[in-house]
């Protein structure tokens, strides 16, 4: 009896905690490439006030986010926007299902590694090309960045891409003045397609050379994602412009 007790007790003891890890990629593998024009199942805002940011910013209150990373992939330049400024809201939108399955996954680990860090990120899978402006106020954002979009090739595709007249008088609309939008490729035809196409806006105006340099984020610009890694080891092209709104 004296044993039955005893392996009992033994069973009822509970299991030791699992140590919190990073996530890892390769259980979240997605096509590179979605459509943006096609209809998406999403939940969205009707109006920005109609949004709940508090289930991503325990402690926003009654802050608003400042930075959009449009179309974030795996989340690498999303993190180093939060260790670089701790005291501002940063959320990645990112379209793809299980890419933003990761990024969400990576900063809950995150948080759970480091006490009261990265408090400031989140990632919303949505589609920033229809219900941008669901999510955010005029004048709301600070900063916006397109690092490394979907080229879109062929040229009856060109309508998909994040960078078109259309979509630049809706950033306009939800950056505030003097916000920035930072665009990273290493595709040249579409570097030069977006710069184009921001230059020609009247909304906005591009920072020359020097001040480029100036900017502290210029060089974070090139290598804090993961697909401007995969540039760097593939030795390839990398093409910056920034944006200011006039």
């Amino acid at each position: 009896m004296e044993v039955d007790e005893a392996k009992d007790s033994v069973s009822a003891e509970p299991p030791a905690s699992t140590p919190t890890k990073l996530p890892q990629k390769r259980f979240y593998r997605q096509r590179a490439h979605s459509n943006p024009i096609a209809d998406h199942s999403f939940d969205y805002p009707v109006y920005p006030d109609d949004y709940d940011w508090s289930q991503h910013y325990p402690s926003i209150g009654d802050r608003r986010v400042e930075f959009a990373d449009i179309g974030c992939g795996y989340g690498g330049f999303l993190v180093t926007l939060g260790e670089m400024y701790p005291e501002k809201f940063t959320v990645g939108m990112e379209i793809r299902v299980k890419v933003s399955d990761y990024v969400m996954d990576r900063i809950h680990a995150l948080r759970k590694l480091n006490e009261s860090k990265y408090q400031n990120i989140a990632c919303i899978r949505t589609n920033a090309m229809k219900y941008l402006a669901n999510y955010f106020h005029k004048g709301q954002l600070e900063k916006m960045f397109f690092l490394y979009p979907d080229p879109h090739f062929k040229k009856a595709k060109h309508k998909w891409r994040i960078i078109n007249s259309a979509l630049l008088s809706e950033y306009g609309y939800v950056l505030r003045k003097g916000g920035m939008i930072y665009t990273v490729t290493d595709v040249k035809d579409l570097h030069e397609w977006m710069c184009k196409h921001i230059e020609q806006h009247p909304a906005f105006e591009r920072l020359n050379a020097e001040e480029v340099k100036l900017d502290v984020l210029s060089e974070k610009l090139l290598d804090s994602s993961e697909e401007g890694k995969k540039v760097t080891r593939n030795k390839g092209d990398k093409f910056v412009a920034i944006f200011r709104k006039v």
